[in-house]
């Protein structure tokens, strides 16, 4: 009996030297980071290295319009393989013209992101056709703009189909490729509405509170199975000005612009970043919703940013049938 509480003392002795030992580790390698972080905050992009996406295949959900379109251009005058994929036929048609309008090559399939076997089977074509993908961007977004007890049913689903359960599909059907090669890329557009609940917004919000968990847990099994070489970047934009949020008028900051926000996506992948909040000044507001009391964050956001004011503005979408 004394040997097992002998023997037990040592094994709490033996855990507390872990623990005591991890935790100095850990706090070597925090003034590391701290450093490089700053390091490579302050040193332009035009003097930092960033990857190469000449030859990767890079695919975009939602590349008819928006965001999407611009990526598309983009990734193309980077000597990407570009594949884009929207349930609207028209939109990719224009968004391919103006590939090629710029002496460059898209490859466009019409797929509906809310339909599970649609993704599958256009993923396993896109495989066919044009090869693995390097990096996937997980674009696509809806938002109808109507309070809870506005929203139907069907809104609901539907948003929750696009918004956050595609991803599962396009990244089940794309991570094993990148596994086998080793390496890859996958991005999730969220928005600083999954960040901070917005009004009018219950559906879009909490979805894209959903895409931010769902990019931490599949970053922490990626670095958790050694998956070191395959990235995971999490992008959250402001309000940007492309007509999903017509009609808003924010109070403080305008509204992003499609170039501004595609171009610094683009480059937040290049850097292998893992999170890409647009503005940056935006990162540095959202603690306060923990460390102030709940009247005071309610008071900031009403009577001083006016946010729910400001959505009372946006001009409905056609809800779901």
């Amino acid at each position: 009996m004394l040997e097992d509480r002998k023997m037990k003392t040592q094994s709490h002795v033996s855990s507390i030297f872990d623990i005591a030992k991890d935790t100095v580790l850990f706090l070597v390698l925090s003034c590391y980071y701290i450093l490089e972080s700053l390091f490579w905050t302050l040193v332009p992009n035009a003097l930092r290295p960033m990857k190469s996406l000449k030859g990767d295949i890079v695919l975009v959900t939602g590349g008819g319009g928006g965001v999407g379109r611009r990526l598309a251009i983009r990734l193309a005058r980077l000597g990407a393989k570009v594949v884009i994929w929207d349930i609207n036929e028209d939109a990719l048609n224009k968004t391919c013209s103006a590939v090629r309008d710029e002496g460059y090559e898209a490859k466009s399939y019409v797929v509906d992101l809310a339909d599970r076997a649609a993704v599958y089977k256009a993923a396993q074509k896109v495989k066919r056709e044009v090869g693995k993908v390097d990096v996937l961007i997980n674009n696509a977004g809806i938002v109808f703009g109507e309070t809870l007890l506005e929203l139907n049913d069907t809104a609901i689903e539907r948003t929750y189909e696009v918004n956050i359960l595609s991803h599962y599909w396009t990244v089940k059907a794309f991570l094993p490729d990148m596994i086998e090669n080793g390496k890859g890329h996958i991005v999730t557009v969220g928005s600083v509405a999954g960040l901070l609940g917005t009004y009018r917004c219950t559906d879009y919000s909490a979805t894209k509170f959903a895409t931010v968990g769902f990019h931490e847990s599949l970053f922490t099994e990626l670095r958790a199975h050694g998956h070191s070489s395959i990235y995971a970047t999490l992008v959250c934009p402001y309000y940007i000005n492309t007509g999903m949020f017509d009609g808003v008028t924010p109070r403080l900051m305008p509204m992003l612009e499609p170039d501004y926000v595609a171009e610094t996506m683009i480059d937040s992948i290049r850097k292998n970043e893992v999170n890409c909040i647009m503005p940056g000044s935006v990162k540095y507001l959202l603690p306060l919703k923990c460390l102030l009391p709940a009247k005071m964050c309610w008071d900031l956001m009403h009577r001083v940013m006016k946010g729910p004011q400001s959505m009372m503005e946006l001009k409905k979408k056609p809800q779901a049938t």
